[in-house]
């Protein structure tokens, strides 16, 4: 199928209401649901998990945060793959990958199992699988309205995986199992396989494509090393510094390396030019810090709930749904307010009212124990995430042309689950490490999560106030 002949809408309604159109982006959206769910469903088992399989919080968050991990490390060498594989291939077969990680999951015996399923398979498979998805909808979809409908419904489903994911995962584990909960996953997994039947490729796969296995082993293991050395935190303090150094190092030689290689003539895993790009810069740090605040997010209160005010996983669960409202209504808005509203606009407004959630979050949850009283904070997150998820993408994958939209898109979902793991890591680690009677571990790590959103709020306010596709 050629792109000339897939569907264009000439506005976000006539894609909204194109038969064609929905066919072709459900599939990729429900990848991104499944996978932004799997990030986020286990929140709500901490407790469930930790007595089952005779572990910890401790051990669980580092559960949660390798697959989150592993899915960075592993994003831009894999959308490399889908040069020489082809899109559709590398889909498929991460879909695979993850279903049989689910699968494990729901088995495990113990926490080494779980770790296997949950964290490598899954998280290989997610790395295989997320890159197609923003490519193909990229290629599908060359208008600015056409393409930031798609991303708004494939990046809305991600934000409402990773907001349901507590509500669905909590009803799961306390009406079954906790364990029910990935096959849930395998079961999504499998409809999507079918609903991807009719998808094709716009561009030939080329096998003869160099691979740059020596810049992807640096960048994965540089990267491994800096969220490895957070987890060390308040456990380990002479490892922290050492795997810290030891990644800054690593990721230092990867940018000398692949300078080299193209200095060479040889085709590098990233192109020092993406680098370049100002304003793709900054959006991508906007991409990492949202998904950082709303995984940290998702994580914290679900470990204080569980922890501190010990509720059952259905009953943390129900609270998020307030976040998941939040990030649904923002999330469909957001094609129509793409029309309305610069894209700069959106993502200021998003940091905006999401720091503003938090701050409810902190000034008003350790004074009550009502549960009301985590409403309007989670609200306001789910807001303001969903109204600048889509934004943030459209603004990094328009600012590059189709012949670099493999790597743009490695590295734009690299930088995301970056920032995912790099949540789970960050404000998990204060509140376990800094774990103590009362609410002082639940505000020192919420008060982490609003300065990282005044960093990303800054790199918004940076951006050009009119962005145009390249």
């Amino acid at each position: 199928m050629s792109q000339h002949s897939l569907p264009a809408p000439a506005s976000a309604g006539a894609a909204a209401r194109s038969a064609s159109a929905r066919r072709l982006v459900l599939p990729l959206a429900l990848a991104q649901f499944i996978c932004s769910f799997a990030g986020s469903n286990m929140n709500v088992m901490i407790s469930d998990i930790s007595d089952d399989l005779d572990t910890t919080v401790k051990g669980v968050q580092t559960t949660i945060t390798l697959f989150l991990l592993v899915m960075a490390v592993l994003m831009i060498p894999c959308s490399k793959l889908t040069d020489r594989w082809g899109r559709k291939r590398c889909f498929l077969l991460g879909l695979m990958l993850y279903g049989i990680g689910a699968l494990l999951s729901a088995i495990a015996p113990g926490l080494g199992v779980l770790i296997l399923g949950n964290s490598i398979f899954e998280g290989v498979g997610t790395a295989l699988l997320i890159p197609p998805v923003y490519i193909l909808a990229t290629l599908w979809f060359s208008d600015v309205t056409s393409r930031a409908w798609a991303f708004g419904v494939i990046s809305g489903l991600g934000g409402i995986g990773a907001a349901a994911g507590p509500l669905i995962g909590g009803v799961i584990t306390s009406g079954i199992s906790w364990r029910a909960a990935f096959v849930f996953q395998a079961l999504i997994v499998v409809t999507i396989v079918l609903l991807s039947r009719g998808l094709d490729d716009p561009l030939p796969a080329d096998p003869t494509r160099p691979f740059d296995a020596v810049g992807a082993a640096l960048s994965a293991v540089g990267m491994f090393c800096l969220v490895f050395g957070i987890l060390q935190a308040g456990t380990n303090n002479a490892l922290l510094v050492v795997f810290l150094v030891l990644g800054a190092g690593l990721l230092a030689a990867f940018f000398l390396f692949i300078r080299s290689r193209e200095r060479a003539g040889k085709e590098a895993l990233l192109s020092t030019g993406v680098f370049k790009n100002r304003t793709c810069n900054l959006a991508l740090v906007t991409q990492n810090v949202q998904w950082l605040m709303l995984m940290g997010t998702s994580f914290v209160v679900s470990v204080f709930l569980q922890e501190v005010r010990g509720y059952s996983a259905i009953k943390t669960g129900v609270i998020f749904t307030a976040a998941t409202l939040g990030i649904l209504v923002s999330s469909l808005a957001a094609a129509r307010w793409a029309k309305k509203y610069r894209q700069k606009t959106l993502i200021v407004t998003g940091f905006s009212v999401t720091i503003a959630g938090i701050v409810l979050l902190l000034g008003i949850v350790p004074g009550t124990s009502t549960i009301w009283a985590f409403v309007p904070g989670l609200l306001l997150v789910g807001l303001g995430l969903g109204g600048m998820l889509t934004p943030s993408v459209n603004v990094v994958q328009s600012s590059f042309p189709e012949a670099l939209q493999g790597e743009i898109s490695g590295l734009s979902r690299s930088v995301s689950n970056l920032g995912s793991s790099l949540g789970t890591a960050i404000a998990g680690t204060i509140l376990v490490s800094v774990i103590a009677p009362g609410n002082t571990s639940y505000a020192v790590a919420m008060g982490s999560l609003v300065v990282f959103g005044l960093i990303g709020l800054g790199a918004a306010l940076l951006l050009p106030a009119r962005i145009e596709p390249a």
